[in-house]
């Protein structure tokens, strides 16, 4: 439900509540009570849950206080939410989300891989690696149009021609692609052209992107700044969600540490905390938390045991001659070998494998 809502002036009180309604109650009480908080100003939020309806409600805890829901006949319990982060928490929404991109589900017991190369350098070399992808059973596919590298010199990407490019094998193939975004310019040309949207490490507290993704309904894998504490990455996608949009995948990959023998420190400690903590489902990226192609298929592995939902991998037809992060990218034949080791373990924790679709 629509509803004008603006954050509180100096000297108000912000408060955010949950409003669990009784068993019994149906979908005219809750529409009623959600009314009720429209007409005051405040932001309704309205989430259906397996056992429960619950509906949340944000603004001046004066206004609010008006309500009185606590005295209404078919509300269970009103109890304000405490994370500082309110959208994505489960405290808000206990129930996990489930996000498509392009109709392949990521979370609700599935394990969905996203693959591909790490920099679309040529149709050719991108049509190579998705065929490949395929052919292993990955239902999405990632490539990147436009790379934030750290050298000015290190290559950056194709732009618009490489988002061209990845539009184009994700038709022939059949695979709904992910491609980054790096600035609120680019957003409406990313829009057109793929499936959704990656915030990589570097522009994960870029909140005027976030806000502008927020205000897409297409998906967005959102990744970790490389020195963001957890509770930074769940604050990043309530910018996401406080926009409108919450089609949030949220993506471990890695963080600097003082260890210098891999590229990053692939903190799986993250999984289990943030499924605590958050509706959203999670993924892991083992190609930038390691950056040594050898460890990418064990930490893929480690990922699917300790609960994630996916995996984003870099795949490449030809790893040597790569114009970006060609030493962590698995050749098709390791991929493939990957897919294959994943399986059991997805099954061992009760979950089952996401395939690509048919076309």
């Amino acid at each position: 439900m629509a509803g004008s809502f603006c954050f509180p002036q100096a000297g108000e009180r912000y408060r955010e509540m949950i409003i669990v309604l009784k068993p019994e109650a149906d979908g005219a009480v809750a529409k009623e009570i959600l009314e009720q908080i429209e007409r005051l100003g405040c932001r309704p939020l309205h989430m259906p849950g397996s056992e429960r309806v619950v509906l949340g409600a944000l603004g001046d805890e004066r206004v609010l206080g008006t309500l009185h829901l606590e005295n209404h006949p078919m509300v269970e319990r009103v109890q304000p939410i405490l994370s500082p982060y309110k959208l994505v928490s489960r405290e808000m929404q206990p129930d996990d989300t489930v996000v498509k991109i392009g109709g392949v589900p990521i979370g609700g017991g599935g394990f969905t891989v996203i693959a591909g190369p790490c920099a679309i350098e040529s149709l050719e070399q991108c049509r190579a690696t998705a065929m490949a992808v395929k052919a292993a059973g990955a239902p999405l596919l990632r490539g990147g149009a436009f790379k934030p590298r750290t050298s000015p010199y290190s290559f950056q990407g194709l732009g618009v021609e490489g988002l061209s490019y990845l539009q184009q094998v994700s038709e022939e193939t059949g695979l709904p692609a992910v491609t980054e975004v790096v600035e609120v310019a680019d957003v409406e040309a990313v829009e057109k052209r793929a499936a959704g949207f990656q915030v990589g490490t570097r522009n994960m507290q870029n909140f005027r992107l976030l806000r502008a993704l927020g205000r897409s309904q297409k998906p967005v894998v959102l990744k970790r700044g490389m020195a963001a504490k957890m509770d930074d990455l769940l604050l990043a996608a309530e910018y996401i969600l406080s926009e409108g949009n919450p089609n949030v995948v949220l993506c471990e990959r890695g963080i600097k540490t003082f260890e210098t023998a891999t590229r990053n420190t692939l903190d799986l400690n993250a999984i289990p905390y943030i499924k605590e903590r958050s509706h959203l489902p999670v993924i892991v990226d083992p190609s930038h938390g390691t950056g040594v192609r050898e460890l990418v298929t064990p930490m893929a592995l480690a990922a699917a045991a300790c609960g994630a939902d996916g995996i984003l991998v870099e795949v490449h037809h030809d790893p040597p001659n790569a114009l970006s992060d060609g030493a962590q990218s698995l050749t098709p034949e390791e991929f493939e070998t990957l897919i294959e080791k994943l399986e059991p373990v997805v099954n061992a924790v009760n979950k089952k494998m996401t395939r690509c679709r048919s076309i």
